[in-house]
């Protein structure tokens, strides 16, 4: 991973070694029609307390996913320096122009900020953020809490994550917060592509890294809200920077073994799930169909599952596009 020894264009109105609670910005300039000398203005939350272990809490990396603007906007209100020992930083809404515009890229520069680490200071505003967190943030951190969910065009079932690592000290740290975060799903999982996301930044650091699927649809639900509340809460007990043990329930742990998880779209028209989140699926088992609209008549296409499993996540709009993720399916599993 290439870093730039460019100093970043965003400053912090925060101090990051000053203990008590600050709630400030990260601001980025942007010269803009409307605005000639404006800043995108990112809040960020820094509670410290002496000495000890630095958790780095994110949310909104894709804008369009609301459990952990939700959970850390509230955790920053509510949590009281006293509570803690060592230092939490929260950035509720990472991507705070996608946040605002609820899309999951920036309606700036398109950019997919979880596509676009290290970054680059002298990039596009994307780059410039992902540059920051690159160079900045995640040095200061011990762990790190990314929530995700499936925004407008996915829904999951709400688990926590962590990654299979060449380092399996790292990767059980990072499996015990999974394990310490308590959603009603764990998962052991892969990516499509790795290169370029802020998992990878991270974990090339040698940082315990969790992240989440907590649903999506572009919403919230109630439910989903207190996994996240209660997770968060969970992971910085988990990391001895609140006090007392994690609040854990029972969990199912999955597996993505293989790409054979993925099922993609290789026609577009209207789909038809015939299997729920959660549902068991067998091999060869036809799990969706896609309906062409251009005419009545015609036959729809089926789509099977590769491997024995649940349904873990579903394509959410009713019409879907060819190269969409239609599905996938996860293996169940033991703890890790």
């Amino acid at each position: 991973m290439s870093i730039s020894k460019r100093p970043s264009p965003i400053t912090p109105t925060v101090d990051f070694d000053c203990d008590g609670i600050q709630h400030g910005h990260l601001r980025l300039p942007w010269s803009r029609d409307d605005s000639a000398w404006g800043s995108i203005m990112i809040p960020i939350c820094v509670i410290r307390n002496g000495e000890g272990p630095t958790a780095l809490l994110t949310g909104a990396n894709h804008g369009d996913e609301y459990e952990g603007p939700v959970a850390l906007f509230d955790l920053a209100r509510t949590l009281k320096r006293e509570e803690i020992k060592g230092r939490i930083i929260i950035v509720p809404a990472m991507n705070y122009p996608a946040f605002r515009a609820a899309t999951r890229t920036s309606p700036i520069d398109k950019g997919n900020l979880n596509r676009s680490f290290p970054g680059r200071p002298d990039g596009s505003v994307t780059e410039k953020i992902a540059d920051y967190f690159t160079r900045y943030l995640l040095p200061l951190a011990d762990i790190v809490l990314d929530f995700h969910s499936g925004g407008r065009t996915l829904d999951f079932l709400p688990y926590a994550a962590a990654h299979a690592l060449p380092d399996k000290g790292q990767e059980k740290a990072c499996f015990d917060g999974v394990a310490a975060f308590s959603a009603p799903y764990s998962m052991r999982m892969i990516e499509i592509d790795a290169v370029g996301m802020y998992d990878t930044a991270a974990e090339e650091m040698g940082k315990v890294f969790v992240t989440t699927e907590l649903s999506g649809g572009g919403t919230i639900s109630a439910r989903t809200a207190s996994i996240a509340k209660r997770g968060v809460l969970n992971v910085l007990k988990h990391a001895g920077i609140v006090p007392g043990a994690p609040e854990v329930e029972a969990t199912q742990w999955l597996d993505m073994p293989s790409s054979d998880c993925f099922v993609f779209a290789e026609a577009e028209g209207l789909f038809e799930p015939l299997k729920d989140l959660g549902d068991t699926v067998a091999r060869g088992e036809i799990i969706a169909r896609i309906h062409p609209i251009g005419r009545t008549g015609s036959e729809p296409f089926d789509y099977r599952a590769a491997l024995d499993g649940v349904l873990a996540a579903r394509h959410f709009p009713g019409l879907i596009k060819t190269g969409d993720c239609l599905a996938v399916v996860a293996t169940l599993t033991e703890a890790p």
